[in-house]
């Protein structure tokens, strides 16, 4: 396999979109990484990025843990936030001299043989949306924009459906309703109703209700008496909605291309619900779990996924009971945060996730 040379490098950095740069000759020391980031035995020396890449699935070409993304790069949490800067065509490098990744432009060979740079700037070439994703868009879209988790105080004070025209009590699209409660100033809404009650496992309280979304609707007259109704027009329609169901205002388009990391602080949560009512979840389904945003959890946060060591007698001592350490069996990459709920979707798994089981921190 053939060692870029760090001259190849060093002409890299000028177009390196100020990634922290390391060299033997800086002055600077290059930040060690943990025991759990390194770097993949047979990594690539480099990687032209195609469309249709991942943040994730690049990591994995070079890194052991995805999540080390951050560690390598030498990133800042506002980075971690923007990572708009790797596209189709550029090339990542590994630099095997310094430990870390590099990015550079899209190369040329020049007419004597020697590697040289094309001379382009990413504001001049490339246009945000052309960005690789952190993880397949695809497989998360219909839960980015639609509720899935209602909490207790926002159910109860949701607006909802009191009643239609002509007494109806189904309606579809194009069908007025009509609703009372407090709108907020807003004038379009995603209609829903309530499912199942999520519970803590460990607390066993209700945290929040998971969202069954069935539509939208746009406010067309606002009530003129205190006793009186707004009404909606449905505008879309998943199913047909009746009297109680409630209404949320539709969220702005949501930002989910944060680079896959490990949460800032400690955390230890449990798996709350898997998506769609089932008892069991593999690999590219979607788990909900009992932290969120009031524990430092945000978009682009991977955890590990496992469960407690089971009890079991010690059949050479009088059958004592004893504890056999917790097995961790894949990472979660959380997509979407609430304040005590969060969602995510199984990456990685070497066994099924069950309700209940442990998420955590990944261990450095």
């Amino acid at each position: 396999m053939k060692k870029f040379s760090t001259i190849v490098l060093a002409m890299a950095f000028p177009l390196a979109f100020s990634l922290p740069v390391y060299s033997q000759d800086s002055g600077k020391t290059p930040p060690s990484l943990s025991s759990k980031c390194n770097f993949l035995p047979d990594a690539p020396d480099k990687h032209v990025v195609v469309r249709g890449d991942t943040l994730w699935g690049i990591s994995g070409r070079f890194l052991q843990n995805p999540w080390c993304w951050p560690e390598v790069w030498g990133m800042n949490r506002e980075e971690i936030r923007n990572p708009h800067w790797i596209y189709p065509k550029q090339i990542v490098y590994f630099d095997r001299v310094n430990g870390r990744l590099r990015l550079a432009n899209p190369i040329e060979e020049g007419p004597t043989g020697v590697t040289k740079l094309n001379p382009q700037t990413r504001s001049a070439t490339y246009a945000s949306g052309d960005a690789i994703s952190a993880i397949p868009n695809n497989l998360i879209e219909p839960y980015l924009s639609q509720p899935l988790i209602i909490d207790k105080d926002e159910f109860a004070n949701a607006p909802r459906i009191v009643a239609a025209p002509e007494g109806r009590v189904y309606m579809g699209k194009d069908d007025k309703i009509y609703v009372r409660g407090d709108l907020k100033n807003g004038t379009s809404f995603q209609v829903f109703r309530p499912g199942i009650a999520l519970k803590d496992p460990d607390s066993k309280e209700v945290i929040g209700y998971e969202a069954v979304y069935i539509g939208a609707a746009k406010l067309e007259r606002v009530a003129k008496t205190a006793d009186g109704v707004d009404t909606f027009t449905i505008v879309t329609s998943k199913e047909e909605m009746g009297i109680g169901d409630r209404l949320v205002p539709i969220p702005p388009t949501p930002i989910i291309n944060y680079v896959p990391h490990a949460p800032e602080q400690d955390v230890m949560a449990r798996v709350v619900a898997v998506y769609g009512g089932v008892s069991f979840a593999g690999q590219n389904n979607i788990i909900s779990i009992n932290r969120g945003s009031s524990s430092g959890i945000d978009v682009g946060t991977v955890l590990e996924l496992g469960r407690y060591g089971k009890i079991v007698p010690d059949r050479t001592n009088d059958k004592k009971p004893v504890r056999l350490p917790d097995e961790m069996y894949g990472q979660l990459f959380i997509f979407r945060v609430f304040k005590n709920i969060s969602y995510g979707l199984v990456m990685q798994v070497t066994d099924v996730v069950s309700v209940g089981d442990i998420v955590r921190t990944p261990v450095r």
